[in-house]
């Protein structure tokens, strides 16, 4: 008789790529555990407690796991603290292939969650790192880019006319199920963006043609950019925000990949069909 498959363990299950791994991962099949603060139940994954601020919580949520895709706390300055602790516990406890969520704007060695990127190759003997573009769903879901569209009809940013690979979450998710269950793991870090290089103009053009409400680009310089985000949030993370900024202004994120078609078999969903979905 074989052994029972060993569980994937998606860290941050309620968020906003987690709960379309959780979902895609059931569909096919796949034992999940959905690892929330609150251990929330979701469709098809049993519900596992985890926080990154209770490292009591850690070696609960490992058992019966061989995979890991993780999403980096929230908010955190220096997440390699945190999770690097957790990624070696991890390993000891059997978990052999980890897919991290990162970003396209921070590079292995990088600032923020590109110590983990770093490490990762050296903890598991299968891995991938997941570095997207710039999410669509931030000018629908929660994100500030949304409640100020929703509010005044404004999207502010210190990006000038720099362009971005903006990609759905939906398309992410799918490139991280891939990396999860494909027989070996990439190995590797994969830019991920949709199939167009898009500028803040460009989005809000698109926004007030589908929805029939005007919505504007407000073009910040990058200390007004940091001056707004340090309202809200840390002054080094809020002046790491608008360095981004910057650097899109300068074409750090004018381009596009073929990681979406490659590695799903179809292409990534363009921003035209996904503001059709979304608000219409």
């Amino acid at each position: 008789m074989s052994a029972p498959e060993r569980s994937t363990l998606v860290i941050g299950a309620t968020g906003t790529t987690g709960r379309r791994v959780v979902a895609a991962l059931a569909a096919a099949g796949h034992r999940v555990g959905a690892a929330s603060r609150r251990g929330t139940p979701m469709p098809g994954a049993h519900p596992v407690r985890f926080d990154w601020d209770d490292p009591l919580s850690f070696a609960g949520a490992l058992e019966g796991t061989d995979r890991l895709y993780l999403v980096p706390p929230p908010g955190s300055p220096d997440p390699a603290a945190v999770m690097l602790p957790f990624l070696r516990l991890a390993r000891a406890a059997g978990v052999h292939r980890a897919v991290l969520l990162s970003s396209s704007a921070i590079p292995v060695g990088g600032p923020a969650v590109g110590r983990v990127h770093q490490a990762l190759p050296g903890l598991f003997p299968q891995w991938a790192v997941l570095r997207p573009s710039w999410f669509m769903q931030n000018f629908t879901g929660d994100h500030a880019h949304a409640r100020t569209i929703r509010a005044d009809g404004t999207i502010r940013t210190a990006t000038g006319e720099g362009r971005v690979g903006f990609v759905d979450a939906d398309d992410i998710a799918a490139v991280a199920v891939r990396a999860l269950t494909a027989p070996r793991a990439p190995d590797t870090d994969l830019i991920i963006t949709g199939p167009q290089s898009l500028s803040y103009g460009d989005i809000a053009a698109a926004l007030t043609r589908i929805s029939g409400r005007p919505v504007t680009h407000q073009r910040l310089t990058h200390e007004q950019m940091r001056r707004r985000l340090a309202v809200d949030m840390p002054a080094t993370f809020a002046a790491m925000l608008a360095d981004m900024d910057r650097a899109i202004a300068e074409g750090a994120e004018d381009r596009t990949t073929d990681t979406v078609l490659r590695l799903t078999g179809r292409p990534p969903r363009d921003f035209a069909a996904f503001a059709e979905r979304e608000l219409r």
